[in-house]
């Protein structure tokens, strides 16, 4: 049976630890000071008890029998003898002295310290509960010494009842205690993550603030992040570097390449050859503007252009898409149309391109004479921008490989397609700090482009 995703979070598993910890920590600290207590206050007794016995066995080898029955009744009647309990039998079981009448059927003539079932004392209209210890003397008689320890169950009971209390302020004490340390644990670890995520959007520069963890785990995985961002943040700016280079010393020989060819067909009557010209135009034109999209993706993986983003009317930008790209739909049989309302801060430019790019791979692979609908919707804090058609659509488990750079699929192939359309689409999301989705238009294929209404 698999758990709730709140019962697998990290999050809700360290609260529980920390809460359990307290609360056991707290109740066994609680159960020491009882037993604790308890022992103190039985040692207290047994002590008392034991210091009568070996008072009255000391006066019984002095004075003998007679003088110990004597004994009896005067430490009976001292003021500090409240509490205690004295029984003198002989061998026979006739009571000779003390405040208690007979002797408890349940205890051994000759027995270390007891606690005895409530037994009454003379005088007394209720029984008590007593700790005890009998002793045999050597003429036969029977000697029980015991102190009533009514107050210190009733202390014991108390101290049970204060635990039992103490624990139930201990729960929400452990609850809150848990709260905080889990809320001090979170907001570090979010530090991290936030910086994580606005790295991940592109802002390199960022690092993890490790001032007040200097000496501590989340210090050394600060530094650690910090020397990875830094790393990365070189290596992004060498490849700028190359591929900014790479753009400009590829696109000068094709611009060139295309010139020659231009000036090849003027220069030339030789229909063949002209053809065979027109061909290669072609071809230095699409690698031209596949090396220029590339270019594109590129740099927006690299978080490059984050500076442009501008508050824009994207209904207004769909309805002008519809109104560029409507002539070259109808010429080839589709219907073009925009709608939906939403605004939003973005790289106009991008986005333009990146819709462009979606218009132009519906119209190749959408059912001719379909309907090719643009549309904005608005959905709490991100705007969707969605690109539908009618056209067989691409299966989900093709999907994922769709949106790769180059990543044409085989049923779908036509002679012109690079396979970066998509993969620009994406980019462009992931450099606003949103996604890219591809759906199922029922039929055809609906691409979902989604873009946070302000910039992160």
């Amino acid at each position: 049976m698999r758990l709730p995703a709140i019962l697998r979070s990290s999050t809700t598993r360290f609260f529980a630890l920390v809460f359990i910890l307290q609360l056991i920590s707290g109740t066994a600290l609680l159960l020491f000071v009882r037993h604790i207590i308890a022992d103190e206050l039985e040692r207290t007794s047994r002590t008392l008890v034991t210091a009568l016995r070996d008072d009255l066995i000391a006066d019984y080898e002095h004075e003998g029998s007679r003088g110990l029955r004597q004994l009896i009744a005067t430490r009976l009647a001292t003021t500090g003898a409240r509490d205690a309990a004295v029984l003198l039998d002989d061998p026979v079981g006739n009571h000779l002295a003390g405040n208690i009448e007979d002797w408890p059927p349940f205890l051994p003539f000759n027995a270390g310290w007891q606690v005895t079932p409530p037994l009454y004392r003379v005088g007394r209209d209720k029984p008590e509960q007593m700790g005890v210890i009998s002793t045999k003397l050597p003429d036969g008689t029977h000697l029980l010494v015991g102190h009533v320890i009514e107050g210190d169950l009733r202390v014991r009971r108390l101290t049970g009842e204060a635990m039992i209390a103490a624990l139930l302020l201990a729960i929400p004490l452990a609850l809150l205690g848990a709260i905080v340390a889990t809320r001090v644990i979170t907001a570090r670890v979010e530090r991290i993550a936030e910086t994580a995520r606005r790295v991940g959007m592109g802002d390199l520069s960022l690092r993890v603030p490790a001032d007040e963890s200097r000496g501590d785990a989340f210090g050394d995985l600060a530094d650690a992040i910090n020397l990875m961002l830094a790393r990365i943040e070189a290596l992004v700016a060498e490849l700028r570097v190359v591929t900014d280079s790479l753009a400009h010393d590829l696109r000068s020989p094709l611009t060139r390449l295309s010139a020659t060819i231009d000036r090849a067909m003027r220069e030339t009557d030789d229909e063949a050859a002209v053809a065979a010209l027109e061909r290669v135009g072609a071809e230095a034109d699409t690698l031209l503007a596949m090396l220029s999209t590339a270019l594109q993706i590129s740099r927006a993986e690299a978080g490059i252009g984050r500076d442009r983003f501008v508050s824009t009317d994207l209904g207004r930008m769909l309805e002008d898409l519809a109104e560029v790209y409507g002539p070259l739909a109808e010429e080839r049989g589709f219907t073009l149309t925009a709608s939906g309302q939403g605004h939003a801060d973005v790289h106009r430019e991008l986005v333009g391109q990146a819709l462009a790019n979606l218009v132009d791979n519906a119209m190749k692979y959408g059912r001719a004479g379909g309907h090719i609908r643009l549309s904005v919707a608005s959905h709490g804090d991100f705007v969707s921008l969605l690109v539908d058609d009618d056209g067989p659509g691409i299966p989900a488990d093709q999907r994922e490989q769709a949106l790769r750079r180059f990543g044409r699929l085989d049923p779908a192939r036509q002679p012109g397609g690079a396979g970066l359309g998509l993969a620009l689409a994406a980019a462009v999301s992931r450099l606003h700090g949103g996604g890219i989705e591809l759906g199922d238009n029922q039929p055809g294929l609906s691409v979902r482009l989604s873009l946070p209404r302000v910039r992160a």
